[in-house]
């Protein structure tokens, strides 16, 4: 099941709106099938080691990281395809919570003679899909917040200089957070302060760049940015409220920029859960958000952080730099979004830690 999980997260944010699953086929105490799920979604996992397993696969057992299918879609159901091909044992790590499988895919094995073997290594699965999760269960992506500071917190210099607080390897690392993200969000001022490109740009995985999606209430994002320049290229989404300037809207469109409307907010902005219920509808799963520190705050406020990668350069900044996420109005330290840490390391000179939201103190 490890060798099915790794195999999974090879398709991280590539997946979308489809699972990132891993299969194991195993004979005799040799592996004679391994598969995961492609780019866009199809073929799956299964149907990817049943063919490289050929004959192999009748009486073998299958090692998949969630549920097999049991509906119909672009490609007949992954259960009912186990089922053809012989294999005697199904363990599966967890079901399927869509509501057209969610059990009906174990089912369809049992019904079919397949001996099933349930929750191996669930809590690794349940992560490893943590996304896909999300957005069945509260129709939402999982949204990962990516903070770059000194020590004592703080993203930039009171005068906004911000490039390089961390060093380069922390810097390849955010590039391979963004390869397994289906999106990278940030808001207008990011847009306009640093004119980003929000791409991937480790040797050999340019096509791994995500979605990028810009929170712009007020279209202030310039037509001659980057992000517009290239959107024929790479897929980029601008989240707005209604009533926004239509010729404004008009010239995004004909730049090759997807323009989305959503209900404001209580700032007046795009409603933060509005706008990542837009990106759920559209398959997104997985969310990086990467700036700025008014995003951080309204997410943070809104409780809709689930996960923090915090990078941490050994220097400090002091009381007037700019801190990782502006004022959210807290009163009370019960109220304060809480996290659990779950792991830490280094990049470089750089430490990086990784947090989980518990949702209570």
């Amino acid at each position: 099941m490890r060798s099915a999980l790794a195999l999974g997260r090879r398709g991280l944010g590539r997946t979308w709106p489809n699972p990132a699953v891993g299969c194991v086929l195993v004979k005799d105490g040799a592996i004679v099938g391994r598969g995961w799920t492609q780019p866009g979604g199809r073929p799956h996992a299964e149907t990817e080691a049943l063919g490289r397993a050929g004959a192999a696969a009748r009486g073998a057992t299958a090692y998949v990281t969630l549920e097999p299918c049991a509906h119909h879609g672009q490609t007949p159901p992954c259960a009912d395809a186990l089922v053809r091909a012989g294999v005697a044992h199904a363990v599966v790590a967890i079901r399927d919570p869509d509501p057209r499988v969610n059990g009906q895919g174990i089912a369809a094995l049992i019904h079919g003679g397949v001996a099933v073997t349930e929750g191996v290594l669930a809590d690794e699965a349940s992560d490893l899909n943590a996304g896909f999760l999300m957005r069945v269960q509260a129709g939402r992506p999982l949204v990962t917040a990516k903070v770059a500071s000194s020590l004592d917190g703080r993203i930039a210099t009171a005068d906004g200089e911000s490039r390089w607080i961390t060093g380069e390897d922390a810097r390849a690392h955010g590039h391979l957070l963004r390869a397994q993200s289906d999106a990278i969000v940030v808001g207008s001022g990011t847009a306009l302060a640093d004119n980003p490109m929000l791409d991937c740009r480790l040797w050999g995985m340019a096509d791994r760049s995500p979605v990028r999606v810009v929170l712009d209430g007020r279209l202030r994002t310039p037509l001659t940015a980057h992000l517009v320049a290239t959107a024929r290229t790479q897929r980029t989404w601008l989240v707005t409220m209604p009533g926004r300037d239509h010729a404004r809207r008009k010239a995004f469109a004909e730049s090759g920029v997807e323009v989305i409307e959503v209900a404001v907010g209580a700032e007046g902005s795009p409603d933060p859960g509005a706008a990542l219920a837009a990106l759920a509808t559209r398959g997104i799963t997985r969310v990086l958000v990467e700036g700025g520190r008014h995003l951080a705050a309204a997410l943070l406020r809104a409780k809709l952080v689930d996960r923090l990668v915090w990078y941490r350069a050994p220097i400090l900044l002091g009381g007037d730099g700019i801190a990782a996420a502006s004022a959210f109005g807290l009163g009370r330290l019960a109220d304060a979004p809480h996290f659990e840490r779950m792991r830490a390391g280094t990049a470089g000179d750089d430490t990086v830690e990784w947090f989980r939201a518990t949702r209570s103190p």
